[in-house]
């Protein structure tokens, strides 16, 4: 590359290849780290689980059957429920010391598909043992 084109462009080779080399750095991890960052992972989704068999089970003792009239207070108390369930998995998180702030957009609806998911199974559950 001569010294006209590398002005022009502002890149040559060698910064290329440190930026490379910056990239690698931060995809491999040490075995320990992958471990804990798995088990991290999986403390999450142990937390949003639990959430959502909490925020179930609640809706089913406060509400009962579900099929009151739209019209009713009681018909959005579940989604309530559900959805402070999923707001207060950040408390949990501090509890246990997981930053929560690197979490991103992604975590995060998957944070609250768990716990809706599991809010719904427990609550159906619950209402077919009637």
């Amino acid at each position: 590359m001569s010294e006209n084109q590398k002005i022009i462009t502002g890149v040559s080779m060698v910064e290329e290849k440190q930026l490379d080399i910056n990239n690698e750095e931060e995809i491999k991890k040490s075995p320990t780290d992958k471990v804990d960052g798995h088990r991290e992972r999986m403390l999450r989704t142990g937390i949003a689980c639990f959430m959502g068999m909490l925020t179930g089970i609640l809706s089913y003792v406060i509400i009962g059957n579900p099929s009151v009239s739209p019209g009713e207070s009681l018909s959005i108390l579940g989604w309530l429920f559900l959805l402070a369930g999923i707001v207060f998995q950040k408390h949990i998180f501090m509890v246990f010391k997981i930053d929560y702030t690197k979490l991103g957009g992604k975590d995060w609806f998957y944070q609250a598909f768990m716990t809706f998911a599991f809010w719904f199974i427990s609550w159906t559950i619950l209402i077919s043992l009637q």
